[in-house]
């Protein structure tokens, strides 16, 4: 079997961040997937930070994280979910990893003495892991982050560049998302933002083929002909990407715009044709559901909804596959522990959702909602966090465990309901329970395990009869088996575990209460909705119709 000569589109982005690369990237290899082409993705980031794992959600957002455990990009998670694919750990690396691999191998002799620089060192381990990535794909789509222009960005276009030489014009190609801004005085679109940014690409040796133009509204042909000139790029190649209603409009915008055929005339492909049926019946439902259905969401990031990514566009794959608008109900956390009116909010929604998090900020106000959903049996689902406080509000409430507490709170408390997972291992001698140690010192449990689902229980339900599911998790407490056997006395189910370990909970006297360890929303695409958020979705809308 020859091996596969992997042909490479790099996405660069100019004038500013936030442009949509991400989008981009995955409307792209979607489009060249539905095509029968081998598709691969990869997102590098400059930044110098390992990974986003240690980082703020206030500060980067969402953390995704890979079926094998890495902390990705929430960019990881668009590839994911608009592919239908498992991506991993080579699928994204960061300026710190790159940097940590050279260094690490310079202090064992791995260099024989020579004094290390960004080139050739550093670039060539930087090509070294796009092709990594690369390997077994007919095509590799590479996002790089933030803009042209930026200092720690250098060695990556270094990296581009060479391999542009090093393969050929037939395997390399690039293309750049640039803003078209809309100056409202003037009710112009103006080019020049866009010159500029290609200008700055040309001189350090690289010339886009493709120019994706974002814009707010559309672009007239003697513009788009203005920017073929302007940027030496062919007519046919001035790709707008204008604003829509929906991410998941995009592929089916760029295949009206005739990106396709550009990319296949310079990587000399094959004719083809996406088949998008399927896709575009999804995206309809998006824009014109023939349901609607209420979800409060009770969180605490809500000025940054962005720390929510997968959760949200889960409950948006959910809606696509029942035709059901989803309208999130932002709820505050904090608002409910001091606000009777904002409890009064969930009076009027058909599901209850808390997700997870850290820290005890706002806890008290998760709870409440936990209460109000069980008490009037309100579909509820509980994420991660949401788990572990479903279980200390049925201690509190119903077994009247008063003091029951998670040691993430209180490391101090006398009734550890919730405790650090290290207590499980060091109890139990459990030596089948992978962990990972977070560079901030503390056991996690990151990436996916296998959960044995309990029989006749609305989990295994959900997941239609499947007695094994595999799930991702990150966390690093747990529910203290020690509890279990007075929960299920007393009508809480543990209806999933793993190695001893509780991953879902249930109650028998309620409609449907279902809690999860693990994060169901990275598992969640647009043409395969998560199971559990499925169902929760659908009980809500029977909720509703009731």
């Amino acid at each position: 079997m020859s091996k596969i000569e992997t042909k490479y589109i790099f996405v660069t982005g100019g004038v500013l961040s936030s442009l949509g690369k991400g989008i981009t990237s995955s409307s792209i290899a979607t489009l060249l997937k539905h095509s029968g082409f081998k598709v691969g993705i990869l997102k590098i980031d400059p930044y110098i930070n390992v990974d986003p794992g240690t980082m703020s959600p206030l500060e980067h957002g969402e953390v995704f994280v890979t079926h094998d455990g890495a902390e990705t990009d929430l960019d990881i998670g668009h590839y994911e979910r608009f592919l239908n694919m498992n991506f991993s750990s080579k699928n994204n690396f960061t300026t710190g990893q790159v940097y940590l691999s050279v260094i690490d191998r310079e202090r064992k002799g791995g260099y024989l003495g020579k004094t290390i620089q960004v080139i050739p060192h550093i670039v060539d381990e930087i090509k070294r892991r796009i092709r990594l990535a690369g390997e077994e794909n007919e095509i590799l789509v590479v996002e790089l982050g933030g803009t042209v222009g930026d200092i720690e960005g250098l060695p990556f276009l270094e990296a581009m560049r060479e391999m542009k030489h090093e393969y050929g014009m037939e395997r390399v190609i690039s293309l750049h998302v640039t803003l078209i801004p809309l100056i409202r005085a003037a009710g112009e679109l103006k080019t020049k933002p866009t010159q500029h940014s290609v200008q700055e690409l040309r001189r350090i040796g690289i010339t886009p083929q493709i120019i994706i133009a974002r814009t707010e509204k559309e672009i007239p042909k003697e513009l788009k002909s203005k920017l073929s000139m302007s940027c030496d790029v062919d007519y046919d190649c001035v790709i707008m990407a204008q604003d829509a209603k929906s991410i998941y409009q995009m592929p089916l915008n760029f295949l009206k715009e005739g990106v396709l055929v550009p990319i296949a005339r310079f990587l000399k492909l094959p004719e083809f044709s996406p088949d998008m049926k399927e896709w575009d019946l999804l995206v309809k439902q998006i824009l014109a559901p023939q349901n609607e259905v209420k979800i409060a969401f009770v969180g605490k990031y809500l000025s940054l909804k962005e720390s929510y990514k997968s959760l949200i566009e889960a409950l948006i794959h959910a809606g696509a596959n029942l035709d059901t608008k989803v309208d999130i109900q932002w709820i505050d956390s904090e608002e409910l522990e001091k606000n009777e009116e904002a409890l009064e909010q969930l009076k009027y929604v058909d599901g209850i959702l808390v997700p997870g998090g850290f820290g005890e900020r706002g806890i008290n106000g998760k709870m409440r909602a936990i209460t109000f959903a069980r008490e009037n049996k309100i579909p509820f689902l509980g994420i991660c966090l949401g788990m572990q406080l479903a279980i200390l509000e049925y201690c509190r409430n119903v077994l009247g465990i008063k003091d029951a507490d998670s040691m993430e709170f209180n490391p101090a408390t006398k009734e550890p309901a919730i405790y650090l997972i290290e207590n499980f291992i060091d109890q139990a001698g459990n030596q089948q329970v992978r962990t990972h140690t977070s560079p901030m010192g503390g056991t996690m449990r990151l990436g996916e395990y296998e959960c044995q689902t309990k029989e006749n229980s609305k989990l295994q339900a959900a997941y239609q009869g499947q007695k094994v599911i595999k799930e991702r998790h990150r966390h690093r407490y747990e529910a203290n088996p020690k509890y279990r056997e007075r929960l299920e006395t007393n009508g809480m189910v543990v209806s999933g575990e793993s190695n001893g370990l509780i991953e879902a909970v249930e109650l028998e006297n309620h409609p449907w209460f279902v809690a999860v360890q693990f994060h169901p929303e990275f598992t969640s695409r647009l043409q395969a909705p998560n199971c559990v958020i499925l169902e929760f979705i659908k009980q809500s809308l029977e909720f509703a119709r009731n």
